[in-house]
């Protein structure tokens, strides 16, 4: 026999409808914002270039590249980030210290590999 859900009104009721207010506040906050119309580039500006010219701080671009450069540092640290998590992420424990798969040379890989000793 089935029963029907019942409605739980208990201590885990406050952090739903915090959560609630707190999306009702930002939806408000988000819809009342106003924002400036968009500003495009001079046509024919040389976007790449200008971020090449902002990267060795030159002032030889079409379009004012600080911004670019901002977003290059910004994209640059999070691909570092990731990378150095992967490292991370790749290290073995099972001697409880960090070694990495091949920090034996890969002597080790070998004799998983191909059997028997070197």
């Amino acid at each position: 026999m089935t029963t029907k859900p019942e409605l739980n009104l208990g201590s885990h009721l406050v952090p739903g409808l915090a959560a609630a207010a707190l999306f009702v506040v930002m939806a408000a906050t988000i819809l009342a914002a106003s924002f400036p119309e968009p500003q495009g580039f001079a046509e024919g500006a040389n976007i790449t270039a200008s971020i090449g010219y902002a990267m060795f701080n030159l002032d030889l671009g079409d379009v004012a590249g600080e911004s670019f450069l901002v977003a290059f540092l910004l994209i640059a640290v999070t691909l570092d980030v990731a990378l150095d998590g992967a490292v991370h992420l790749a290290t073995r424990e099972g001697d409880g210290d960090g070694r990495t798969l091949l920090a034996d040379g890969g002597r080790e890989l070998k004799r998983t590999l191909f059997g028997g000793e070197e």
